[in-house]
């Protein structure tokens, strides 16, 4: 038996990157998916993709940061499959600049989709996995969670905030049988970083494969173990005195 066989796996920011990679991972593991990000187009293809070589996937357009699109959305899950086994809160924003250059706009789209769709998805996995008698919840963070860089305050913030609440939902989950963790990537060769130019000509890149096997190792740890913290990044990246 695979091991996530018969495991309903909700993935946010499901349409690419890290996400996308986590998704095929897990459907390799025997998983069944429920996939949401807000580029429909993209999401859509992607799921079309999973569904042709036999992963039954339940995909829908959502901005985590809306409170009724995420309702909405789990209670979907809910009427498709009565149960969420593992989450992983993957959706995210980058925006920056100077502190005092940061408009509010900025900063609330990136604390929006990186930490408030953290808590609602939270909330609403939490609720089903208490029912159900356990689960495991993912939280993606960032290094720049602990070694912020230069002109990043809204995704260091919102990426200290996401550690923060993986230590508080790992201990309200205790007693139900809910583990809690979190994954704070280095630098990952996703599409953005393709597009822009930064290349591992310029930066230690990883693959979006590195990561999506460490998450599932994560997640397929036996019920009474949780890797509560995992930092993974090239080895030559700076980590430790990083600029």
């Amino acid at each position: 038996m695979k091991p996530l066989e018969n495991k309903v796996c909700v993935i946010t920011g499901a349409n690419q990157g890290l996400g996308k990679g986590m998704a095929r991972r897990f459907a390799q593991s025997g998983a069944q998916l429920a996939l949401c990000a807000r580029n429909v187009l993209k999401l859509e293809t992607f799921a079309s993709e999973l569904r042709s070589s036999g992963t039954e996937v339940f995909a829908k357009p959502v901005d985590v940061a809306v409170e009724d699109q995420v309702d909405e959305f789990f209670d979907h899950v809910r009427a498709e499959w009565g149960r969420v086994d593992v989450l992983v809160n993957n959706a995210g924003a980058f925006d920056g600049g100077r502190i005092d250059t940061v408009s509010l706009e900025a900063w609330n789209n990136v604390i929006g989709a990186c930490l408030t769709g953290a808590f609602l998805c939270t909330r609403r996995a939490f609720e089903m996995m208490r029912e159900q008698g356990g689960g495991r919840i993912l939280n993606i963070g960032s290094i720049s969670a602990q070694r912020p860089r230069e002109n990043s305050a809204p995704y260091t913030a919102a990426k200290f905030g996401v550690w923060g609440l993986t230590q508080a939902t790992a201990l309200d989950g205790r007693p139900y049988g809910i583990t809690c963790s979190c994954l704070h990537p280095g630098n990952v060769l996703v599409e953005r970083r393709q597009s822009s130019g930064l290349t591992s000509d310029t930066e230690p890149m990883m693959s979006i494969e590195t990561l999506a096997e460490v998450a599932h190792t994560m997640v397929t740890l036996p019920p009474e173990v949780n890797m509560l913290e995992a930092i993974v990044l090239p080895s030559q990246q700076l980590y430790l005195g990083r600029g």
